[in-house]
């Protein structure tokens, strides 16, 4: 786990058993000397609507001409609305990979990146990154999608399962998990 997005709650090191469950056998799919670095799970309804709402804000400031429903997609793009974030079912996490000694390798862009600050570079198939970063990338992507799980494709960190994005890429017929309201359980 690596510290980053902590808050008071510490809420962010919470995965739901399933997702867990998954990012371990992924995990061990790795080639040698590569590991997971989680940077956050968990993310209360509070602090997820805190995101949106101030990301919202720096898009409008930046676009004065939109309207609130051009704000509104245009955030979404990047950080979910707070009724639907999988982050808030404890069924997404946001990850990179690290060598033997910790170090993050290079994926393209930081973590977190938007899609103003890295020209697009964030989404998972940009075009325009190193070939080093877009094989770091495609491991990324055939360890997690082999145990399940699916990526939101603006942000090559975001891979969950069970939430309600993950029911819709794969077709099932509902989501897992839901928002926790109070807490965090399986």
């Amino acid at each position: 786990m690596d510290l980053r997005k902590q808050d008071d709650s510490d809420a962010f090191f919470y995965l739901r058993a399933g997702l867990l469950e998954r990012l371990l056998q992924a995990q061990a799919h790795l080639p040698v000397g590569l590991r997971f670095l989680i940077v956050e799970g968990y993310r209360p309804l509070a602090l997820q609507r805190r995101y949106f709402e101030k990301y919202a804000a720096r898009l409008r400031a930046e676009q004065p001409e939109w309207i609130d429903e051009q704000i509104r997609s245009a955030t979404s793009r990047f950080v979910s609305p707070p009724e639907i974030a999988p982050h808030s079912a404890g069924a997404a996490v946001d990850l990179t990979l690290v060598d033997a000694d910790g170090r993050e390798l290079d994926l393209g862009t930081p973590m977190n990146a938007t899609p103003e600050e890295s020209a697009g570079a964030c989404y998972t198939n940009a075009a325009g990154i190193s070939a080093q970063a877009r094989a770091h990338r495609e491991i990324l992507g055939r360890v997690l999608t082999a145990v399940g799980l699916v990526n939101y494709p603006t942000e090559w960190w975001h891979w969950s399962f069970g939430d309600r994005y993950w029911a819709l890429a794969t077709g099932a017929a509902s989501a897992c998990y839901g928002p926790r309201l109070h807490g965090v359980d399986e």
